[in-house]
C-alpha cells in the first residue's frame, strides 16, 4: 500500500473524509517504517513495553484489521493471535521480516478495503464473539482510525528514538 501523504479535502462527504483520514493513518504506519533495517524493526526502545516495536506494531494492526472487518464485521471464522491463550501475541512477529510483516499488513488492509466498499456505514456487523461485534460499520471505522491513529504515534516515538527519523507526511 502506498504512504498516502495527504489529508482529504476540505468538502468532501463523511465517507470520503472518513477513509481519507483512514488511510492517511495507514499510510503513516507504513512511512513509519521506510528505510528500517531488520534489527531496528525488532528493537525494543521502550523498557516496560518490550514488544512494542516497529514490526509488532503493525503485526497488531494487522490482526486488528482482521478482527474487526473479518470476524466482527462479516462474522467470518478468527484464526490468528489475540485468542490463542498468549498475552500480546498478535504483536509478535516470530521470524519474519519486516518486508513479511508489512506485506501482511498491505494484503490485510486490501482485504478489509473490500469490506468496506462494498457495504454502507449504518450496516451492522454480524460477528457474535464479543458484544462491539453488532456496532456499525461507522462505529469500527471509527475505532479502527483511532487505533491506528494511536500506534502511528507509537511508530513516530519509536522511530525517533531508533535513530532519529521525524515526518509525518514524508522526508
Amino acid at each position: 500500500m502506498p504512504a498516502t501523504r495527504h489529508r482529504p479535502g476540505f468538502d468532501v462527504d463523511q465517507r470520503t473524509a472518513l477513509l481519507g483520514w483512514y488511510d492517511l493513518q495507514r499510510g503513516i504506519v507504513v512511512l513509519k517504517c521506510e528505510g528500517l533495517g531488520e534489527d531496528d524493526a525488532r528493537r525494543s526502545v521502550v523498557p516496560g513495553s518490550p514488544l512494542m516495536t516497529a514490526a509488532g506494531i503493525v503485526s497488531h494492526l494487522t490482526w486488528a484489521e482482521q478482527l474487526w472487518f473479518e470476524h466482527a464485521f462479516r462474522g467470518r471464522q478468527f484464526e490468528g493471535p489475540g485468542w490463542d491463550g498468549v498475552d500480546d501475541s498478535e504483536f509478535q512477529v516470530g521470524d519474519r521480516s519486516l518486508a513479511e510483516v508489512l506485506t501482511a499488513y498491505d494484503a490485510q488492509c486490501r482485504r478489509s478495503d473490500e469490506v468496506i466498499a462494498a457495504h454502507g456505514l449504518d450496516d451492522a456487523g454480524v460477528g457474535g464473539q464479543f458484544p462491539a461485534a453488532g456496532s456499525t460499520l461507522c462505529w469500527m471505522l471509527l475505532h479502527m482510525l483511532e487505533e491506528t491513529a494511536r500506534h502511528a504515534g507509537h511508530l513516530d516515538l519509536v522511530r525517533e528514538l531508533l535513530d532519529g527519523e521525524t515526518s509525518y507526511y514524508g522526508r
